[in-house]
């Protein structure tokens, strides 16, 4: 099963009044275990930075002036994305923009039942405790040491580890589908939907005989004739 675990950095919370998408991350997953496939790409949201999210993510408007604008990724990025399951944490936040950008571009929006929100699952599974993404790498004893600022692709990273832990955890990766098999999927060489499983071709033996030879049956009955006065004739 190919999932993608995605992230986004703004220019505010709320494209509705005028916010835009400056940055994607995007981790591919196949039966919960990373191909190694990532997405990631900037874009010139084509307005000020705020200054209050610029200390959130570090991407402020020298930096961004130097990309291009949403529309000339949106093919490759819908490429990636392709149709399967999306992750994210508070997913309804990062689905509003990335919808709010194709709806800029005139492209087909994302369906929203594609949606897996981490978020949700937390606090299903943790109730009453905290659900931040830095919480649940510390509930989960995932690294972050090297998360100063926020950045979508290495929150995607860290959120595919928390989400293979919320469920499951790691021995999720014990499935039929083995390592060549991830990296043939990763490389379109092999269908998403196969294990990879292959069953062990062994030569047939005949069934070893396991009754008693007339010597053992022999040897039985004298043993049995010395007893005296044995239970099973009383």
């Amino acid at each position: 099963m190919r999932e993608i675990v995605f992230d986004t950095e703004t220019t505010g919370v709320d494209p509705a009044t005028g916010d835009r998408m400056v940055e994607i991350g995007c981790i591919e997953l196949v039966n919960r275990i990373p191909t190694g496939r990532t997405y990631h790409a900037y874009f010139n949201p084509g307005r000020p930075m705020p200054a209050e999210a610029e200390r959130i993510h570090g991407l402020g408007d020298a930096f961004l002036a130097e990309q291009r604008a949403f529309h000339h990724h949106v093919m490759e990025l819908i490429e990636f994305l392709g149709d399967c399951p999306l992750v994210a944490h508070n997913a309804q936040f990062d689905f509003g923009f990335l919808n709010h950008e194709l709806r800029l571009c005139e492209h087909p929006l994302v369906a929203m039942d594609r949606m897996v929100d981490t978020l949700a699952l937390a606090r299903k599974r943790h109730p009453g405790a905290k659900h931040s993404l830095d919480a649940l790498c510390s509930r989960y004893g995932i690294d972050r040491s090297h998360r100063v600022l926020h950045g979508a692709l290495l929150d995607a990273e860290l959120l595919a580890q928390v989400y293979v832990e919320l469920t499951g955890g790691r021995q999720i990766g014990l499935g039929l589908m083995g390592e060549a098999a991830v990296r043939a999927v990763a490389a379109g060489e092999a269908p998403v939907a196969g294990s990879g499983f292959q069953p062990n071709r062994r030569a047939y033996r005949t069934p070893r005989p396991h009754g008693p030879t007339p010597d053992e049956l022999a040897r039985h009955k004298a043993f049995v004739g010395t007893l005296s006065s044995p239970l099973w004739t009383q």
